[in-house]
């Protein structure tokens, strides 16, 4: 919520106006609490559990508001104490945002994100927030009041917040479509050219994502313009019927058939031939994947022997050993292309897993080294964020002696790069623990970040190259077969 306010300052005289969430000196304590709640007993019969259930819900949403209003006096403070160090006015609360996100086990991104829902909260819709301690609303519905009221000014905000009056009880029983749908006629009817402008100014956010999903599939989502959407989905149902009526009847694909009839007489559903249809415009090829680094790490003794071992797509994450081998051996061709595949060896020191490092005298990162910090680290290595590695990222900075090596490497989100960049934040490399990084913050409080165990490495347990010979051992693909095997029976292969 933080970033759609991008830039506005919040003023000392409205954050006075925050009530102090300590409390009396003779209050509970937060671990007092924890402990409480450690002793409580469920109830004896349905409507007793029941009972509990709700209360429980409502204890949270407390919480939660609590919670708000400690993180809008932890911001307060924080500006104060980079005022006193003489800080420029712009760049002051600049990382609350990403050590709030620590402190409640989250991504950077959902950290500021969560600072500004309190910020607006507690500053300026005092109603919305009662109902949060109250337990009316849950985090989830007062994020969107909040939302919903994101283009309108603090005053106009308040206005809204006023005129629903949340805490009255107005949305018991309500759904979230109920709610929004109040909040943006709420909006409207209070600064109607803001809310037009909005709209307008979304096109500009227009965007596409990728993001994991189950079973080694993927969400590929497209913000879009609504006529654009519109005309998107409406070319793929098109392709979907004409293929849906022009296939082979007698493999199932004729008219009045469910399916559409793919390669070696298979029958797709409607769904699937949308999907193949926006996969061959889009990437020019059926199969989608020729020409593209797809950067699959994988055991020498799952890529050969069949081994059970998972392995690891880069900007995905881990796969069953099985579907890689599929990957790699199916025969991906057209009629004028053929599917390609090199094998990279990573060594690995079979007691810890560790990738043999290399060194540089160069303040940048080399290419291969680059690479080799992406394939070890695959995420963000800052605690909790799991976004895509943009920037590869001294550790130990190099105007503090940092050296350019793979042990003082980390991959890094752009967000996070640019956040330890801010006073009072140091990182530095634990050599007692295999890739294990640790960020300290203006506050003191301390996180560890460990890179993830590459395929074939089991944390805890005895080195792959003391496990157990797999029973089956499949011949290994055509493709897998021109490719040189790995030296090293603990030694991971980066597949392209």
């Amino acid at each position: 919520m933080e970033q759609m306010r991008e830039g506005e300052a919040i003023d000392a005289v409205a954050l006075r106006r925050a009530p102090d969430v300590g409390g009396s000196p003779d209050g509970p304590r937060v671990s007092d609490l924890l402990s409480l709640l450690s002793t409580v007993r469920l109830g004896a019969d349905s409507a007793g559990l029941i009972d509990q259930i709700r209360g429980l819900e409502n204890l949270k949403s407390a919480i939660v508001a609590v919670q708000a209003r400690a993180a809008v006096a932890f911001d307060l403070a924080q500006r104060a104490e980079q005022a006193e160090a003489g800080a420029p006015a712009s760049e002051r609360g600049n990382a609350s945002g990403a050590q709030v996100a620590l402190a409640r086990r989250e991504s950077p991104n959902r950290g500021s994100r969560l600072l500004g829902l309190a910020k607006a909260l507690v500053m300026e819709m005092p109603r919305t927030l009662a109902a949060l301690e109250s337990g009316q609303l849950n985090e989830w519905r007062a994020t969107l009041l909040v939302k919903e009221t994101a283009c309108l000014s603090a005053e106009d905000r308040c206005a809204v917040d006023e005129e629903l009056a949340p805490d009255t009880g107005i949305f018991d029983g309500a759904g979230d479509n109920v709610i929004v749908a109040a909040a943006k006629a709420a909006a409207y009817r209070r600064d109607p050219r803001s809310v037009a402008g909005r709209a307008s100014r979304a096109a500009a956010e227009r965007t596409v994502s990728l993001r994991p999903a189950e079973d080694a599939m993927t969400y590929l989502t497209a913000l879009l313009p609504v006529a654009q959407g519109v005309a998107v989905y409406a070319a793929l149902c098109r392709a979907a019927d004409s293929g849906r009526f022009g296939g082979d009847a007698g493999s199932g694909g004729g008219a009045g058939s469910s399916g559409v009839a793919g390669s070696g007489g298979v029958v797709r559903t409607r769904n699937q031939v949308m999907a193949d249809t926006l996969v061959e415009r889009v990437t020019g090829t059926p199969g989608g994947i020729s020409g593209i680094n797809l950067d699959l790490v994988i055991t020498d003794r799952t890529l050969f022997q069949g081994d059970s071992e998972p392995a690891r797509l880069k900007g995905y994450g881990i796969v069953p050993g099985e579907w890689a081998r599929t990957l790699v051996g199916e025969e991906q061709s057209t009629e004028s292309e053929e599917f390609q595949v090199w094998l990279r060896r990573l060594y690995t020191a079979p007691a810890t897993g560790e990738l043999l490092t290399m060194d540089s005298k160069a303040r940048l990162f080399p290419g291969r080294m680059r690479r080799f910090i992406e394939t070890r680290d695959n995420t963000c290595r800052t605690p909790y964020c799991d976004a895509p590695i943009r920037h590869i990222d001294h550790i130990v900075s190099w105007r503090s002696g940092g050296t350019t090596t793979m042990e003082n490497g980390a991959g890094l989100c752009e967000a996070c790069n640019h956040t330890k960049e801010n006073p009072g934040w140091k990182s530095r490399p634990l050599a007692e623990d295999v890739h294990t990084l640790e960020l300290r913050t203006p506050t003191g409080h301390t996180y560890r970040s460990k890179a993830p165990s590459l395929p074939g490495y089991f944390r805890g347990s005895a080195p792959s190259s003391e496990l157990p010979e797999p029973a089956a051992r499949p011949s290994p693909s055509p493709a897998a077969r021109s490719s040189p095997s790995p030296a090293a029976r603990s030694s991971p292969s980066v597949i392209n």
